[in-house]
């Protein structure tokens, strides 16, 4: 996987792998979270979440700015994680108010924003010497790939943490009664009788108080969570041994700032503050009129901010500067409204496997579920292909054995569940890493086929071709809802003006299969964007940018983060085939405008 690659992609791999493990725990779970501790809403939840997933991604234009002014990516990589690990451990204490966890959410974005960027941007810094130039591509796929073996793992961890305290405290899970234990103390639930079920069945036993179980219930969700949140404090120390022993490897762009004003690296030309001041304006005014418009500071603000970095850098740029920058800010605009769409995972879709699927699926399905299971089924496979794709005898005798061992094992583990097993929503933000590791070589087959061939598509096709495939995912999740129950139909307010709250009914959950296809299909959209949009910012991006424009590639998601909302808005306000089609229509018009200026951004990428 590695060979023909700088020996500095190892250190970029496990330590993105390590960080992204415990960030992923925490995604895997932060709105369920929210939710079940804090008694949220939908949209309120929604809101604090895309808040956070800005900072995480808007915050890296700073760390940008700033390993570009002192040349020390390294050292604010360092920076980084150390801050991140101090944040990941203050939201793992139990207890904590609101604004306390709020406060560390931003930590996290802060020391994220010191990171994230900056790495990508190292990974870049090794490609650009010519003996590696031709795998530039290959190597962000593979940077890609570390992120994600980390994160399909973190959803089963963060769940069976959860889990193992709920069983401690002599509970089971299930997802849909945090929202129900608030709706009764808030006298908002309708259905008292269902509640009296549930409670009776997660306890194990008659439930006398059902207003002290709702509170106990609660107080050992939550706190199950936050032992979650320590499992990812963990992780990020194991990111930082990574780092700090082998960091050796990574190349070191280190200078004076004399030196760096010397070489034209930084400008020192009345053109800054000016590009500043103006900057800040624009970015005040769109935000004005944006809020004019909708009415919403969630929806206004990151418009403005992005139009206030757009002028900044096009005004600081040179001439020749100027035609590379404008290229990377319209790939830029596309970005931004394919993280809006695709990150619903953690959201809409997160809701939506909670709410509108099945609680309890069959022994084969079960599989797909349980880490030991899934893994086993994983080698299974694994054995059966090496066994066709090796030539060498004792390759194939290998491969063989192990598809027989595991495939009995899988078995053995598929005979012993129940016809009827419970699942956790959780764990379906497991698939979208299973399958970036799973068709990242397959897709990068097939581009080296098409390379060789002279037939390769060129990175700004493969972005646009990504948004039409990620428009087809949302179609199928689209197809699901058609027959569902909206949430605007559950609430409703009565005669006296009060709330009442209604469960979902069983009539209106899926087969987990349909959000599953949809991540599978989302997840091919995102290796032909994400991974692709990184290689093409480090290969068009002005040298003395690296740091800033790859800032801004996580500032358009950051922006396409913080248009989370319109998913959590609309969930209680449209009908759920709807809100589906928002995401359908803006992937479809962000594909054509990519298709629309192709030949310009393949003339920046060739220059």
């Amino acid at each position: 996987m590695f060979k023909g690659h700088p020996k500095g992609l190892y250190v970029a791999f496990f330590s993105n792998m390590g960080e992204r493990f415990g960030f992923y725990t925490m995604m895997a779970i932060l709105v369920l979270f929210l939710q079940a501790k804090f008694g949220l809403s939908v949209e309120e939840a929604g809101s604090y979440y895309s808040w956070f997933y800005f900072g995480i991604y808007g915050l890296a234009l700073l760390g940008g700015i700033l390993a570009d002014a002192t040349n020390k990516y390294k050292l604010v990589i360092l920076a980084g994680i150390v801050v991140m690990f101090g944040g990941y451990a203050m939201i793992a204490i139990p207890g904590m108010s609101l604004e306390l966890t709020l406060i560390g959410l931003f930590v996290i974005a802060f020391g994220n924003g010191l990171f994230k960027g900056n790495l990508q941007a190292v990974v870049g810094q090794m490609y650009d010497n010519e003996k590696y130039s031709k795998v530039r591509d290959s190597a962000y796929m593979i940077f890609y790939m570390g992120i994600n073996v980390g994160a399909f793992f973190a959803p089963f961890v963060a769940t069976s943490v959860r889990n193992w305290f709920l069983k401690t405290q002599g509970f089971v899970h299930d997802g849909s009664l945090p929202e129900m234990c608030h709706a009764l103390m808030r006298g908002e639930l309708t259905n008292i009788a269902e509640f009296q079920a549930v409670a009776d069945r997660v306890s194990g036993q008659p439930v006398p108080d059902l207003m002290a179980f709702a509170q106990n219930y609660i107080d050992a969700f939550a706190k199950g969570y936050n032992y979650a949140f320590g499992i990812a404090a963990g992780a990020m120390v194991l990111s930082l041994l990574v780092y700090v022993i082998f960091n050796k490897h990574l190349p070191a762009k280190e200078r004076s700032l004399k030196k760096a004003v010397e070489e034209g690296m930084v400008d020192t030309s009345v053109r800054k503050p000016i590009a500043i001041l103006s900057a800040l304006g624009l970015g005040a005014a769109v935000t004005a009129i944006f809020f004019y418009l909708t009415e919403n500071i969630d929806l206004s603000f990151p418009f403005g901010l992005f139009a206030a970095f757009a002028v900044y850098i096009a005004s600081i740029s040179t001439k020749e500067e100027r035609p590379r920058i404008i290229s990377l800010l319209l790939v830029f605009v596309v970005v931004i409204f394919f993280w809006m769409s695709f990150h619903q995972n953690g959201l809409t879709l997160t809701i939506f496997a909670r709410d509108y699927t099945v609680k309890e699926v069959d022994p084969f399905t079960n599989i797909f579920f349980n880490l030991d299971a899934i893994l086993a089924f994983i080698g299974t496979l694994a054995g059966l292909f090496l066994f066709f794709s090796r030539k060498v005898l004792f390759e194939r005798i290998f491969s063989l054995a192990m598809f027989v061992g595991l495939g009995y094992y899988t078995f053995h583990l598929y005979s012993g569940y129940s016809p009827s097993n419970l699942i956790a929503p959780e764990v379906f933000q497991s698939f979208n890493p299973l399958f970036i590791v799973a068709l990242t070589f397959p897709v990068m087959a097939i581009f080296e086929y098409l390379r060789n061939r002279n037939l390769e598509p060129s990175t700004p096709k493969k972005i646009g071709i990504g948004m039409v495939i990620a428009s087809l995912g949302f179609v199928i999740i689209l197809i699901a809802s058609l027959d569902l129950v909206s949430p605007k139909d559950l609430q409703f307010i009565d005669e006296a003006g009060k709330i009442n709250y209604n469960t979902v009914p069983d009539s209106s959950r899926v087969l987990p299969y349909w959000l599953i296809s949809s991540y599978l299909i989302l997840t091919i959209a995102e290796l032909f964007l994400s991974p692709m949009g990184l290689s093409f910012v480090s290969k068009v991006a002005p040298p003395r940018f690296q740091g800033l424009m790859q800032g801004g590639w996580l500032l358009a998601t950051a922006v396409g983060n913080k248009l989370l909302v319109v998913g959590s808005i609309g969930w209680g306000k449209m009908e759920l085939w709807q809100l589906w089609g928002v995401f359908i229509i803006c992937c479809l018009i962000s594909a054509a405008f990519i298709f629309s200026i192709i030949k310009r951004l393949e003339k920046a990428s060739n220059s």
